[in-house]
């Protein structure tokens, strides 16, 4: 078995995938009414898929809200250069970090993602 892929449920595909085309300095490669493609330099590739019921996701999460169900955890150089990247491509930092070596942002849609040295 290899894992090739993972795919995020989202309100808005299109914006995601050129987010993470940016953020990841990859390539949108494939899009649809309800679904985009991201692949990434590594060959690993993020699907965001629409879902009609979307509720933005709190982090961390709170009793009767919409819970994170996952996150990208994304190994970087330059914690400091990778933050300013993510936010100019965008990312929101998270109000809560738990960790001095790791930044919790938030992608357009609210889904938390980890930025940590490698």
């Amino acid at each position: 078995m290899r894992l090739t892929s993972v795919t995020v449920g989202s309100s808005q595909p299109q914006v995601l995938a050129e987010f993470y085309a940016r953020l990841l300095g990859g390539e949108v490669t494939a899009v649809q009414d309800d679904w985009a493609q991201v692949r990434t330099p590594g060959g690993m590739t993020v699907n965001l898929e629409r879902e009609r019921q979307f509720r933005r996701p709190v982090w961390p999460g709170r009793p009767g809200e919409p819970v994170a169900t996952q996150h990208l955890d994304v190994e970087v150089d330059d914690l400091q250069a990778a933050l300013a990247h993510a936010l100019a491509c965008g990312a929101v930092p998270a109000a809560v970090q738990p960790q001095d070596d790791v930044r919790v942002l938030l992608d357009p849609d609210g889904h938390p993602f980890c930025l940590f040295r490698g």
